[in-house]
């Protein structure tokens, strides 16, 4: 008769062994995204190439043994504070009217999340979501209200319209044509690139195998003042399921609110998709839905599962990820895309 004692213990001693061999793994040395999917964990992923920054800072609580929540916020409080990024945080491009907005959101582990919207005077939108979660019985606040809120916790209200944002509004308001551009990092030195709109979500997961999530952006440049997009709505920006992964998108937020991307990766990885997989068929769906509206824009998406494999994709070609582990901090992939990888 097994004497049940040993077995649990060489149960866990087993199990041990197997989220060691699967740490092995995650030794992604090349731009090769068969070879960076591989999986394993500790792990944090985030969009564009400003989260290789951004993850070097998340990987410090991480490789400390710290929760993936913890990895998140700190993670994505590098871009936001970045006076050269002007699509995330407090050197954000303001909306038509002249108005710094930010937006943010976060969720972690065990389902709780929080959000702003439409938030100004505040530079770091991310660590008032958190407490919106922690703190109050919502999810989401919103303008005025968000602001509010920030400051009964301490935090300073600050002019947020820098000289540089503030030039650049002025030369938009001479002709004031509005026109989402793609992918800031591949369109930085075309005329209207320093116009696009992109932002950081980022996806972690913890030495014990818990995932947490964070989306934040300073949203589309000389926007209609009080336009949100997907970043801080949870299930469209961002959605965690500790059971399952987590997912974030980027790229134009109101055809990813419309298909509730996010919560779309996610429930897509439950039926046993790919991360990779997973997006795509996201992306497939905005497509097959508004094929001639996909032309014109850019969503991508980012997906992780809970044995640390990820994978992206996007509608146009020029989206990148960034990955960071034991391995390599620093690891920049570009994801596949519709317009690239499937129609020539």
């Amino acid at each position: 008769m097994i004497d049940r004692r040993k077995f649990l213990k060489a149960t866990a001693a087993s199990a041990s062994l197997a989220a060691l061999s699967q740490y092995s793994l995650a030794t992604p040395a090349t731009n090769k995204v068969s070879e960076a999917a591989a999986g394993g964990f500790p792990i944090v992923i985030s969009t564009w190439d400003f989260g290789i920054a951004a993850n070097k800072e998340a990987w410090k609580t991480l490789a400390a043994g710290g929760r993936a929540l913890d990895a998140v916020e700190a993670g994505v409080k590098i871009p936001e504070a970045d006076m050269k990024n002007h699509t995330v945080g407090r050197a954000g491009y303001p909306d038509r009217d002249g108005h710094v907005t930010l937006d943010a959101c976060i969720m972690d582990e065990f389902g709780n999340c929080g959000s702003v919207a439409a938030m100004e005077d505040i530079a770091h939108p991310i660590s008032v979501a958190r407490l919106v979660m922690e703190k109050t019985p919502h999810v989401m606040l919103v303008g005025d209200g968000a602001s509010q809120f920030a400051v009964e916790q301490g935090f300073k209200r600050e002019k947020l319209l820098t000289a540089e944002s503030e030039k650049e509004w002025k030369k938009w308001l001479v002709k004031a044509e509005y026109s989402p551009k793609m992918n800031i990092e591949n369109d930085q030195h075309r005329p209207g690139g320093k116009y696009n709109h992109d932002t950081i979500g980022m996806l972690a997961l913890d030495a014990k195998g818990n995932i947490s999530g964070a989306c934040t952006t300073s949203g589309m440049a000389f926007k209609l003042h009080g336009r949100v997009g997907d970043s801080p709505i949870i299930g469209a920006g961002l959605y965690v399921d500790n059971e399952v992964g987590g997912a974030t998108s980027t790229g134009v937020g109101e055809e990813v609110i419309r298909n509730v991307g996010s919560f779309l990766v996610v429930e897509l990885m439950r039926q046993g998709l790919s991360p990779e997989d997973a997006c795509k068929e996201a992306v497939n769906r905005i497509i097959r839905k508004k094929p001639e509206t996909a032309k014109k824009i850019q969503v991508g998406f980012l997906a992780i599962n809970k044995k640390g494999e990820y994978g992206a994709y996007a509608i146009q070609e020029g989206f990148s990820f960034a990955v960071c582990n034991a391995d390599k901090q620093d690891l920049l992939i570009p994801g596949k895309s519709f317009y690239k990888d499937d129609k020539k």
